[in-house]
């Protein structure tokens, strides 16, 4: 079975969606804009499902570039969960890149971004744009 690709464009209407592109052929997986959705849990579980399918059938290196301007607390917990799946695929032998792009005057962000590596014991590339 083939793993689709997921390509979801960000909009804000009443709420604002985050814009995923991730790819099964090329390992990259890119989740920008802003995140302050209505019910986070039901956008995010098929994320973290696919990188769950992505880490234990296709087993390539993974690349995961997040962009986001803005993102709410609901969010943030959905964040960790994609990021313990990397850390998990990782700790198994995966290859695993974070890069994290924020903006560098968003001095909470990049806390936020601190402390999910602190949580995870991953290393994410902070880079300030």
């Amino acid at each position: 079975m083939e793993l689709e690709d997921i390509v979801i464009e960000g909009s804000h209407k009443n709420f604002f969606t985050p814009s995923v592109n991730f790819s099964a052929k090329t390992g990259i997986c890119e989740l920008s804009g802003e995140s302050f959705l209505e019910d986070t849990q039901e956008f995010y579980k098929p994320l973290v499902d696919w990188l769950e399918e992505y880490t234990t059938k296709i087993k390539k290196p993974i690349a995961f570039l997040i962009k986001l301007t803005y993102f709410n607390t609901s969010t943030s917990r959905c964040i960790l969960d994609l990021l313990n799946v990397l850390k998990d695929y990782e700790d198994e032998g995966g290859d695993v890149t974070v890069n994290w792009h924020y903006d560098e005057n968003d001095s909470d962000m990049e806390e936020d971004i601190e402390d999910y590596m602190i949580d995870t014991g991953l290393n994410i590339n902070i880079i300030p744009f």
